[in-house]
């Protein structure tokens, strides 16, 4: 059975840093490409990036480079976000989900809870 455990959100003040954890059970990270998605309030669920299976990263958001980070730990089954430079504007639910295949241009498969992150000073 596929999961995925978000973790590593909260409040942060504008500039500062988080790092989010993304979990995945019930499948390797050898197979699959994993994205992180955000979901702002009144806003549509959007894509921010994706790595795939060989380790290739795909931004899907421009007003994240140079700030963000995608990588993962195979040995724990695990992709990271870090959010570095944070702005209001990048207040919103993020999501972990994995594509269904190598690529980050294939279809969402499986969708984590999701873990709230809040910049605010």
């Amino acid at each position: 059975q596929v999961q995925l455990v978000e973790s590593g959100g909260g409040l942060v003040q504008p500039g500062g840093s988080l790092r989010l954890s993304c979990a995945a059970s019930g499948f390797t990270l050898d197979y699959y490409a994993i994205g992180w998605f955000r979901q702002a309030p009144g806003k549509e669920r959007e894509g921010v990036l994706c790595i795939s299976s060989s380790g290739g990263v795909t931004y899907s958001a421009d007003s994240v480079k140079g700030r963000f980070a995608i990588s993962r730990d195979t040995a724990k089954n695990t992709v990271y976000l870090q959010m570095n430079s944070l702005k209001l504007e990048d207040t919103a639910v993020y999501y972990c989900a994995t594509r269904r295949g190598r690529r980050c241009t294939q279809p969402v498969g499986s969708w984590g809870q999701g873990t709230q992150v809040t910049v605010s000073s």
